[in-house]
C-alpha cells in the first residue's frame, strides 16, 4: 500500500461544492480585503474559541508577532519559549527585537516543563509563550500561576491545537492572547496561508487590528509603524465552511489516534501520551525510537509517509547561533529531535490504511 503522510482529498471531496459556490459568491462581489466574510469568520472563530475577539491576519507567525507588538515587547526584553517547537515561535520574538529564552519540555507531553520556567525568569522577562504542541494543550494552570506571580503575559501558540481542550476549556481562551495558524495542513486549514489572533482583551484586539493594517486606525491615518498582515476574503470564506466541519474532522483524528495507540505494540516504539487534563486533537501523531533513521527508511520502503517534527532544535539552527547555546545545553529537545517521527494522520484515513501502518510498525 501507499499511505501518504497527509492527504486533503477526503476532506476536500466532501466540501468541494460548498467551496466552489462560496468562491463564486466572493468573486462576484469584487470585494477581497476586509469584507463581510472576514468579519463573519472572526465572529465565528472567536465564539468557537470561547473568546470575545478575533483578528484575522496573514499567517500564524504574524499572529504571534502582532501579539508581542501589541504588548510593546521589544528590544531588551525576554520571552520564554519551549526549546521543542517549530522555529516560528522563536522567530516571532526575534522580529520584535526581544530575545527568546528556551525552556526544556517534559518527555510525556513534549510541551514546556512548567517546573523549569521559574529558573529562567529575570527582570527582563515580559511573557511566557506556551505552545500546544502536536495538538495537546500545555499545562496552563501552572503556567498562568507563574505568570501571575511575576506579572508576565501568557501567550498561547495555538497553531496546532484548533479545538483542543484543557480541563474542558478551549485553547485560545487559556491565556492573555493566542495566535493561530491556518496553514493548509492544520486541523483547520485554509487553501493558502492565513492566521488569527484571539483574545478577551479589547484594548489589545483594537491595537493589533491597527498594527496589522499598516498601523492605521482609519484610512491614511497611522498611529503605529505597522505592518500589512490581513486575512483576505477568499480564505476567510473557505475557513468559515471548514470551521463548520472541524469538530467532525477532529473526532475522526481522535479515533485514528486511538487505533494507533491500541494497536502499536512494538517495544522499540514510544507512543504519545494524552495528559489527563487534555483533550488532544492530534494535529501530529509523533512516536519516538532510538533507531529513528532506520525506522524512517523502513516506513518509506513500505510505502508509509512519515515526517520529523522537528529534526534540528531551534538553538542548534544557524539562525540562532548568536545565542551561543552549546550542544548538550538543552539535552531533552536534542534527544527528541534525534528520536521523533510522525506517522500518517489525516481526516478520512480508512481502517485498511490504519491497520496497514500498525501491522508494518509491529513487524519492524
Amino acid at each position: 500500500m501507499n499511505i501518504p503522510f497527509v492527504s486533503f482529498e477526503p476532506m476536500h471531496r466532501e466540501i468541494e461544492s460548498d467551496i466552489l459556490d462560496k468562491f463564486k459568491e466572493v468573486y462576484k462581489k469584487n470585494w477581497f480585503i476586509q469584507g463581510e466574510e472576514v468579519k463573519k469568520f472572526e465572529e465565528e472563530f472567536a465564539e468557537f474559541c470561547d473568546s470575545k475577539h478575533c483578528i484575522g491576519c496573514g499567517n500564524g507567525l504574524d499572529a504571534l508577532y502582532l501579539i508581542l507588538k501589541g504588548y510593546d515587547i521589544g528590544e531588551g526584553d525576554e520571552v520564554i519559549v519551549p526549546s521543542n517547537t517549530y522555529i516560528a515561535t522563536a522567530l516571532a520574538v526575534s522580529y520584535t527585537g526581544a530575545t527568546p529564552i528556551f525552556v526544556e519540555p517534559d518527555l510525556l507531553s513534549y510541551n514546556i516543563d512548567s517546573e523549569l520556567i521559574g529558573k529562567v525568569i529575570t527582570t527582563k522577562t515580559k511573557a511566557i509563550m506556551a505552545v500546544h504542541l502536536y495538538g495537546q494543550p500545555a499545562d496552563m494552570d501552572k503556567i498562568n500561576s507563574i505568570a501571575k506571580k511575576y506579572n508576565l503575559k501568557v501567550i498561547e501558540d495555538s497553531a496546532q491545537s484548533h479545538g483542543a481542550l484543557y480541563k474542558g476549556k478551549k485553547t485560545g481562551s487559556l491565556g492573555d492572547a493566542a495566535g493561530f495558524s491556518f496553514y493548509p495542513a492544520k486541523n483547520l486549514g485554509a487553501l493558502g496561508d492565513s492566521g488569527a489572533v484571539v483574545t478577551n482583551d479589547k484594548v489589545l484586539a483594537d491595537k493589533i487590528r491597527t498594527i496589522a493594517n499598516y498601523g492605521s486606525d482609519k484610512k491614511y491615518h497611522h498611529i503605529y509603524k505597522g505592518t500589512n498582515s490581513r486575512l483576505d476574503e477568499v480564505q476567510a470564506a473557505f475557513l468559515r465552511i471548514k470551521l463548520r466541519n472541524l469538530q467532525k474532522w477532529n473526532e475522526n483524528r481522535v479515533k485514528t489516534a486511538q487505533k494507533y495507540i491500541e494497536g502499536i505494540n512494538n517495544i522499540n516504539i514510544i507512543k504519545p501520551v494524552e495528559m489527563d487534563y487534555a483533550k488532544h486533537v492530534w494535529h501530529i501523531f509523533a512516536v519516538r525510537t532510538e533507531k529513528r533513521d532506520e525506522f524512517a527508511k523502513y516506513l518509506n520502503d513500505n510505502g508509509i509517509g512519515a515526517n520529523i517534527h522537528y529534526p534540528t532544535p531551534m538553538h542548534m539552527q544557524e539562525a540562532y547561533k548568536e545565542l551561543n547555546i552549546t550542544e548538550g545545553s538543552l539535552s531533552i529537545a536534542e534527544k527528541i529531535s534525534k528520536e521523533v517521527i510522525s506517522l500518517p494522520m489525516w481526516y478520512g484515513m480508512d481502517d485498511e490504511a490504519i491497520e496497514y501502518v500498525i501491522t508494518k510498525i509491529n513487524e519492524w
